[in-house]
């Protein structure tokens, strides 16, 4: 009876990982063959009257980029008279003190700047923004995470797709300033890649409902005010944002000619807080938007492709708990007739698999980005992937019971060719799953060895791959903490 139960339980597990395998892939048809639903409705920038725009920059302890951040703001092309910039300090290091001296700069030259700061950290990036926007005098509102270096254009470009009175937001595309830096930078940036390049771009064609991405983009402060403004109830302001806003019948436009370069994390456990807390924040959305999205008058496909946006990172969990199921399954008595029953399961994983690897194949060709090695990048972005199936699945089991996790920011180091140097290193702290991590990893290259073994071959190189993956994970982690 245990082993039926453990069966029926591994079978839906595979099915939700087939749901989101195959979803991956109807994003690259959508995106190989629609047209665009909704063109975008641009103006003249020389005809128009201009707007004032407001530039938020939030910043938590960023000594090593926000000099970098205001010294690209500055150069902004904006009419100075019609321009206000915000830095919404909230660091508790010397960040203040350096920004301070920019900041300064940066008045010398004509710029309106102001330095928010906040004696504490209620509702993090969410209360920053929204304190922000007490002050702020933009009808239009573009937001530069620290880490972003918006070029001198990206306004002007931004502001010629306004000509829609029910657009609300802009979101432009991130490309990276240090993707070949390291074997963990080209594989972010070929997951950025592929969101960008085919997620974003499918669903602007199909006319789904689209997200703000935290940074790199323009609101009309009308929208942000219409959709209930920014809230900090979940750790992903900006996509709980994005959704109610097109609840209120705003839309969302993605331009994938927008393009503003950021620096990608070059430490694993950076990357790893980054990806808990989108991971955390997608599911708190979903549990706090879900239920009005259904009851929306929208498409039976918009709504279908809302739950998969929101509850994408729910393939972490079903990655995990197959990789502990595979081996009851296998040799309980019961479980599995024979070997061709066992052979039926290797269709699952291989869609569940191949999938998302179609579409960042497919997104470099669409951006036409050229790397020397793309499918040694992808085997290790499968394999870092599927290391954090623990991390991320923890996060989501504690975001489904209503559990509040802390902002983890992502500190970034400032480099971005080798040799540069860092003003700070933060210290990273060791991950708590770690162990917990290398003794899944151990578990599944004992169970692959001995189905092996055995004769059972089916699963045997999937566990393969999860022990790779949480085993490097785990070390990678590890030797960093120590470093």
């Amino acid at each position: 009876m245990i082993a039926v139960g453990a069966v029926a339980l591994y079978v839906l597990l595979l099915a939700g990982m087939l749901v989101y395998g195959l979803n991956s892939v109807l994003l690259v048809v959508v995106h190989r063959f629609m047209p665009e639903k909704h063109s975008v409705t641009r103006i003249e920038t020389t005809r128009m009257i201009v707007p004032f725009v407001t530039v938020q920059l939030p910043v938590y302890n960023e000594a090593n980029v926000v000099g970098r951040l205001l010294d690209a703001v500055g150069a902004l092309e904006w009419p100075r008279d019609r321009l206000q910039v915000q830095v919404l300090d909230d660091s508790t290091d010397d960040t203040p003190e350096i920004a301070a001296r920019h900041i300064a700069r940066l008045r010398d030259l004509g710029v309106d700047v102001t330095h928010v700061r906040r004696t504490d950290r209620v509702e993090f990036k969410a209360g920053a923004l929204r304190e922000g926007l007490a002050t702020a005098r933009g009808e239009w509102i573009a937001i530069f995470d620290a880490d972003f270096v918006p070029p001198p254009e990206f306004l002007q470009r931004a502001a010629a797709q306004f000509g829609d009175p029910h657009l609300a937001c802009v979101q432009g595309r991130w490309t990276h300033l240090n993707r070949c830096w390291s074997p963990l930078t080209r594989v972010q940036a070929l997951a950025i890649d592929g969101h960008f390049g085919v997620e974003q771009a499918a669903r602007a064609r199909a006319g789904w409902c689209l997200s703000f991405n935290g940074t790199a983009g323009v609101w009309r402060r009308a929208a942000i005010d219409a959709a209930g403004g920014w809230s900090g109830d979940t750790l992903t302001e900006d996509l709980d944002l994005s959704y109610r806003a097109q609840l209120a019948g705003w839309r969302i436009a993605y331009d994938p000619d927008l393009v503003c370069p950021a620096e990608l994390p070059t430490q694993l456990a950076a990357f790893k807080a980054q990806q808990r807390r989108w991971a955390t924040g997608s599911i708190q959305t979903a549990r706090k938007l879900l239920p009005a999205i259904w009851r929306a008058r929208r498409s039976l496909a918009t709504k279908v492709q809302a739950t998969l946006h929101l509850t994408h990172y729910a393939i972490h969990p079903l990655i995990a708990a197959t990789a502990l199921l595979s081996v009851p399954c296998v040799l309980l008595p019961g479980a599995a007739a024979d070997q061709q029953n066992l052979w039926m399961l290797l269709l699952p994983f291989a869609i569940a698999m191949s999938g998302p690897s179609l579409l960042y194949l497919y997104a470099r060709r669409a951006l036409n980005v050229r790397s020397p090695r793309p499918y040694v990048d992808l085997a290790l972005l499968t394999i870092v992937g599927v290391g954090i199936a623990l991390s991320n699945g923890r996060a989501v089991w504690d975001a489904l019971r209503g559990g509040r996790r802390p902002f983890e920011r992502t500190p970034k180091l400032g480099v971005v060719r080798r040799g540069d140097a860092p003003l700070r290193r933060y210290r990273v702290r060791e991950d708590r799953l770690a162990r917990l991590e290398l003794a899944l990893g151990a578990y599944c290259l004992a169970a692959a060895v001995g189905l092996l073994w055995t004769g059972v071959y089916v699963l045997a190189p999937f566990l393969l791959l999860d022990a790779m993956g949480l085993g490097y994970v785990a070390a990678t982690g590890l030797i960093e903490a120590r470093a």
